[in-house]
């Protein structure tokens, strides 16, 4: 809030604040709809906070957190069993980025978050990050049918060449074949990635060492 005096008379009074991104809405009612509970924690004070909670639809949430309280609110949730997703891009979020699973700053936010974070959003969208997570969950059922695949080919083959029953060149040829199938099943995360994806763009920010 911001005062402007004049000859030692209010003249006007200005209310400042953040405007919500576009998307951010869609996003947060995405995450939700696959059953992901959405928390909130910020440095703000307590009807900011709250208001932006209950436009965005968010029924967990923090305000007037130091950065501490956040890392330390993010502990409490992975002891629970919880694995972690955080998004920021201030400072003070730093803490809090470097604990979460996985993390993921802002190209627009503060060096330091980036630092701290596993990847950085070169567009800063909320429609970017909701095509993170989706081609995380198309990559995890790709890992997964991939090991299936691999698992199921040993038990197999490995059987097949001790009895005899396969000859040594052709279980070359079917392992090359084996490998080559997972290497094109893979190749379905690019083709199937939706175009102008900037989660694609992210790149890893934490530092070595």
């Amino acid at each position: 809030m911001v005062h402007l005096v004049r000859a030692g008379e209010w003249a006007a009074r200005f209310r400042l604040s953040d405007a919500l991104k576009p998307d951010a809405a869609r996003l947060i009612a995405l995450l939700q709809g696959q059953g992901r509970a959405v928390h909130l924690l910020s440095g703000d004070g307590h009807a900011a906070v709250r208001r932006v909670a209950l436009e965005l639809g968010i029924t967990s949430y923090r305000a007037e957190c130091l950065p501490e309280a956040k890392r330390d609110y993010v502990r409490e949730l992975q002891r629970a069993g919880r694995v972690v997703a955080m998004v920021g891009d201030g400072v003070n979020d730093a803490p809090v980025l470097a604990q979460a699973d996985v993390s993921v700053a802002m190209a627009s936010g503060a060096r330091l978050a980036q630092a701290q974070a596993d990847a950085v959003s070169m567009s800063g969208t909320a429609s970017d990050l909701a095509g993170a997570f989706a081609t995380a969950k198309r990559t995890m059922r790709v890992i997964r049918q991939n090991l299936a695949w691999a698992v199921a080919y040993n038990l197999i083959a490995l059987p097949a060449a001790v009895a005899g029953l396969v000859t040594p060149w052709l279980a070359g040829i079917g392992m090359a074949a084996s490998s080559l199938a997972v290497v094109l099943n893979a190749t379905r995360l690019v083709r199937e990635a939706p175009k102008g994806d900037g989660a694609r763009r992210a790149h890893a920010a934490r530092a070595d060492g």
